[in-house]
């Protein structure tokens, strides 16, 4: 078996890599490809955690893979990451574990490739600025992935603790982004100013105001993965002329902003335009005109790790990258 680091998916496996690989699995789901069992969450509430358990299989590639994710919050003031996970890889023909990758970097790169992907079906050709609402362990990745798609020329910074903000800013810098950057205490000035949003919070209601979106917005809200969690708004939900998903079962159960909203009647389920596959397919229209306000809503599903892990592990044996191990 091969085992894959951290730091050497980073050296091997980028961005645009991880877009186009998405996009390949999300062909083989439109043409009835794939198995997704629909994930397990164990929540321990005490910690105000979760444990995340999601199996998937590649029926045209003969690949199956089972990732396992913890999200522990509190974790930074103890010195550990908030997200810790590993993928198993194996092969669908005979059952070989052909690898065990870590996942913590590459749950962060495939939600940043699906909102790569969303971003560059619904978003407006010429938008220029970007604001990142939450600078947390998921926001980097939604920067370099609207980076692939985008001529961006300002990024607008909004984090509860704006000093925190400040160190993402310089992170950016020291990645090589020249794009100016400003942090933003004001959420809705941000939000006012934005061509392309991005809400990465863990957040239990709604982390900016929908009555401050400006015509032609697009929204990618990738935090939320939970029914009590809330970081859009009902505003924002009914504002939005499009509201595309990652993966419609997925957030039927998870999508806390859009259960919300379906509940108290102020919207319905049957309103979404489709799945962030249809666009890629061209089984539904992206952005048609300027002032459509669009929105993106991912909670993620199994098969997108699968694509990811299986691009890694096609690279690493290409560069003769990773360790061979027996087990």
């Amino acid at each position: 078996m091969l085992v894959v680091n951290e730091q050497e998916i980073m050296c091997t496996y980028k961005m645009k890599d991880a877009i186009e690989d998405v996009k390949g699995i999300l062909k083989a789901k439109a043409a009835g490809k794939l198995a997704s069992p629909h994930r397990t969450v164990i929540e321990f509430p005490k910690h105000e955690a979760s444990a995340l358990y999601m199996p998937s299989a590649d029926l045209i590639g003969e690949v199956t893979a089972v990732k396992v994710v913890t999200i522990f919050p509190n974790n930074p003031s103890q010195g550990k990451p908030t997200t810790q996970g590993v993928v198993l890889l194996s092969d669908a023909k005979n059952g070989e574990h052909l690898a065990m990758l870590n996942a913590s970097y590459l749950t962060r790169l495939r939600t940043g490739a699906l909102s790569g992907v969303a971003t560059d079906y619904l978003a407006k050709r010429d938008s220029k600025v970007l604001t990142i609402i939450g600078t947390g362990a998921m926001a980097f990745e939604q920067v370099l992935a609207v980076l692939a798609v985008r001529d961006i020329e300002r990024i607008l910074l909004v984090n509860r603790t704006s000093s925190k903000a400040e160190q993402f800013g310089r992170k950016l810098v020291e990645f090589g982004i020249t794009i100016p950057y400003e942090v933003f205490k004001d959420v809705s000035a941000a939000v006012r100013e934005s061509d392309i949003i991005c809400c990465a919070t863990r957040s239990n209601e709604p982390v900016f105001n929908g009555k401050d979106l400006k015509a032609g917005t697009h929204i990618n809200g990738v935090g939320s993965y939970l029914p009590h969690m809330l970081e859009m708004d009902v505003a924002t939900i009914t504002k939005s002329s499009k509201i595309v998903v990652d993966d419609l079962a997925g957030v039927k159960g998870e999508a806390g902003e859009l259960m919300h909203a379906s509940e108290i009647g102020e919207w319905s389920f049957d309103k979404i335009h489709g799945e962030i596959g249809e666009l890629v397919t061209g089984a539904v229209d992206g952005r048609q005109h300027e002032e459509e306000i669009t929105l993106f809503k991912s909670v993620g599903a199994a098969y997108y790790d699968l694509a990811v892990a299986k691009g890694v592990f096609v690279k690493a044996r290409e560069q003769r990258i990773g360790t061979e191990i027996d087990v």
